[in-house]
């Protein structure tokens, strides 16, 4: 078959430049769209819902459409590594591509260095994409769980999410199924695991593939890269003063106005010189000082003392930490609450805003704001400022991530008042996301008054486990404020839910098993945001509500 037959043109990964797939994609959204009025039509009926009528507001946006991709103008300095890189991709003698012959190449670098950058820009070439039928992006967690990884690689590949329910079997044949004969390229964004016999279990996963499939991974250890890599590894350089310099002054001036600036400049090259060639350091601070002229502004960064403490490999950036101290005080307590999502996890400007109003961070200045708008308005400021990085641009929201250095910043914040995928130890916790598991609450302290915010993650599989670990919390987190269960199949919540008085946000989204709430829960007179998007067992509210 021709290279240019309408058939294979289909068949490809379906990128955002292709009209066709625009029109799937821009129907897909209709539908779906549709189908949320109808449910909303049907609740309203269902529930007796008064309609109310508020005026249209604007989203704010940001620019990226997809975590894999990336504007070429937006990086300095990598022509030459991207050319490597390409270079690599097509290369017919680097093995067969098939089987335990694709080869693999591993960018190593330290953290912020550009590694997820030079991958994206190698990702998104019009020769990569032309050479490969399939071309996966797949941001890798620090436990390289094999399931999960699986699920990504499926997700990525053909935009299904039908999967995440699947065993290790079915996911194997829907696998081996989508990548048969296909020559297909993987980026394994960021990968930690040490464990040999998990790469070596997920490469046997992929031998499915066509000839000239190829593997691209970022790392910050040589142990992974000598692990993963069957080529000699890509040790990625820091960049060169005049790159680094030139991608500040593009951040921090519109083009052309540093000339009118000529004092800034001087003080920017100082700036630049102590961000010692590290991309995301440039970044940030260029992000921070695009918004002042004012010189002395400037000589604060520049003549920090954070600059002088000792260095050590696994620190937090100084730079990223003078970004940090320069934001008012209600987008530092906004920032930091984000450290209860685990790395990589990405979430979404409508439901990060009402995590933030529930617990009481978002700040009006007239009795006439949307909370919605505030909640935009914050997280475009934390975007601007490099804090946050755009996934996905959608039709009612954005969703974000955030880099794992300025995760690892979140989290020193707030030190032990967060606790994220494990079962903490202290009461002096205030946000908490948790597994569930068949462990319980038995680890904790017996009241955790500080407590304000709890988010449970369960599955199909996890169901007695949540009801027990929800009832467990309840009866010791008196102050809670937020209550979010995610994926969450119990078929009831206990009635001690009523004693939270102060609780002002709950969601089940997604719950197709529960059937009714308890009456218990017209006891909570603070309760502000209630989600029940998804429950379709439920077919009336208490009537007291």
């Amino acid at each position: 078959m021709e290279r240019g037959s309408s058939r294979r043109k289909v068949s490809r990964f379906l990128s955002g430049s292709n009209s066709l797939a625009f029109r799937l994609r821009m129907g897909r959204k209709i539908k779906k769209v549709k189908d949320m009025l109808d449910e909303i039509e049907s609740n309203k009926s269902r529930f007796h819902l008064l309609e109310r009528h508020h005026r249209v507001k604007n989203i704010i946006h940001g620019q990226r459409e997809t975590y894999s991709f990336v504007k070429t103008s937006d990086v300095i300095g990598r022509d030459e590594d991207k050319e490597n890189m390409v270079a690599f991709l097509m290369d017919p003698t680097d093995g067969d591509g098939k089987g335990d012959d694709i080869p693999v190449l591993a960018i190593v670098g330290i953290g912020g260095i550009g590694k997820t950058a030079l991958a994206q820009l190698v990702f998104n070439d019009e020769r990569v994409k032309t050479h490969f039928w399939l071309r996966i992006w797949v941001c890798v967690t620090e436990d390289f769980d094999v399931k999960q990884l699986m699920i990504k690689i499926i997700k990525s590949a053909t935009g299904t999410t039908m999967c995440k329910d699947m065993n290790k079997e079915e996911l194997h044949k829907v696998l081996r199924d989508g990548l048969k004969g296909k020559r297909f390229l993987i980026v394994l964004d960021d990968v930690w695991n040490e464990d040999k016999r998990k790469w070596i279990e997920l490469k046997d996963l992929l031998a499915t593939g066509g000839q000239g499939c190829k593997i691209i991974c970022t790392t910050r250890t040589h142990k992974v890269a000598a692990i993963t890599s069957t080529v000699p590894q890509y040790d990625l350089e820091h960049l060169s003063y005049e790159n680094s310099l030139s991608l500040f002054l593009r951040l921090a001036f519109k083009e052309g106005e540093e000339v009118q600036h000529k004092n800034l400049v001087r003080i920017g090259e100082g700036i630049v010189r102590k961000c010692k060639g590290v991309a995301l350091a440039v970044k940030t601070l260029g992000s921070l000082l695009c918004s002042t002229r004012v010189e002395y502004d400037w000589e604060l960064v520049r003549d920090s003392e954070i600059w002088k403490l000792e260095q050590k490999e696994n620190d937090i950036l100084p730079a990223l930490k003078l970004s940090y101290d320069h934001l008012p005080w209600h987008l530092k307590q906004c920032f930091a609450f984000c450290s209860v999502f685990p790395k990589d996890f990405e979430f979404n400007s409508l439901q990060l805003t009402l995590l933030w109003t529930g617990n009481g961070f978002l700040q009006y200045s007239n009795e006439n704001e949307e909370p919605e708008d505030i909640g935009n308005r914050y997280i475009h400021e934390l975007w601007s400022r490099s804090f946050f990085q755009q996934v996905e641009e959608g039709v009612f929201y954005s969703t974000f991530k955030m880099h794992d250095l300025v995760h690892d910043l979140a989290l020193s914040v707030l030190q032990n008042e967060v606790n994220s995928f494990n079962h903490c130890s202290t009461r002096n916790v205030r946000h908490l996301w948790l597994e569930a598991s068949g462990q319980g609450a038995s680890t904790l302290p017996n009241n955790l008054d500080h407590l304000r915010s709890l988010i449970i993650s369960s599955n199909e599989e996890q169901k007695a486990s949540s009801e027990s670990l929800i009832a467990d919390y309840i009866s010791r987190s008196k102050h809670l404020r937020v209550l979010h269960l995610v994926d969450s199949s119990f078929e009831q919540l206990p009635n001690s839910i009523g004693y939270l008085k102060h609780l002002r946000y709950l969601s089940i989204y997604g719950n197709g098993n529960i059937e009714r709430l308890p009456n218990s829960i017209c006891n909570l007179q603070s309760l502000q945001t209630l989600l029940l998007g998804g429950c379709r067992g439920i077919e009336a509210l208490p009537k007291d509500i």
